[in-house]
């Protein structure tokens, strides 16, 4: 019997997925999660065979949930609605045996966690397409001003806790700019956030 934990912040979601595998003669549902936090502990608590989780819930992502389960002997399967190629790559290097989107045919999650419990991986075609184009072009201290920026710090902060002047942080920002092609910061740190190039 393969033994699942799923976490998913949409009730009715959570629910259907739930009595879903519960169908399957191989399957036994032995906890349900509504966010990362839960699903991790559930995880160390039940010790599943498998963790299914959505990635955009409150407190904890499923992203870093799975950053913290590995290791832990339980094969994760994201199951999500964003076929976001920077997400797919902070799941690879989380370890994760899985990516799934919901709006795949129900049954394929079922052969799905079979496939993953016979030691496959199962991804998404169409993130197999978009994972080798969407390199970050950002060089690491680029993304670290990037960060200080979306932590709502100013120039002069920023220059204060890099230990570089403000004309520097006004050069990297402007550069920043540039290579994502945006025309200001709220772009350049929603495209870098939808990318998954934040750690």
């Amino acid at each position: 019997m393969i033994r699942i934990v799923i976490a998913e912040d949409q009730r009715m979601l959570l629910g259907a997925l739930g009595s879903l595998l519960s169908l399957e003669d191989d399957m036994e549902v032995v906890g349900k999660a509504s966010n990362g936090e839960e699903a991790v502990a559930l995880a160390k608590e039940l010790k599943p065979d498998i963790c299914v989780m959505d990635i955009e819930m409150p407190g904890k992502t499923g992203l870093e949930a799975a950053e913290e389960l590995k290791g832990l002997g339980c094969k994760v399967i994201i199951l999500t609605t964003f076929a976001r190629s920077g997400y797919f790559q902070r799941a690879l290097k989380a370890g994760v045996s899985g990516y799934l989107l919901k709006d795949s045919p129900s049954e394929e999650l079922a052969s799905s966690i079979r496939s993953v419990m016979g030691g496959r991986r199962v991804y998404a075609p169409e993130l197999m397409d978009d994972v080798y184009s969407e390199e970050n072009p950002l060089t690491d201290r680029e993304m670290e001003v990037l960060e200080l920026v979306a932590n709502g710090k100013n120039t002069k902060e920023i220059a204060g806790q890099l230990s570089i002047t403000t004309g520097t942080v006004r050069n990297y920002i402007s550069t920043i700019l540039d290579k994502l092609q945006v025309t200001n910061r709220i772009e350049a740190i929603t495209q870098s956030k939808e990318k998954g190039w934040f750690k």
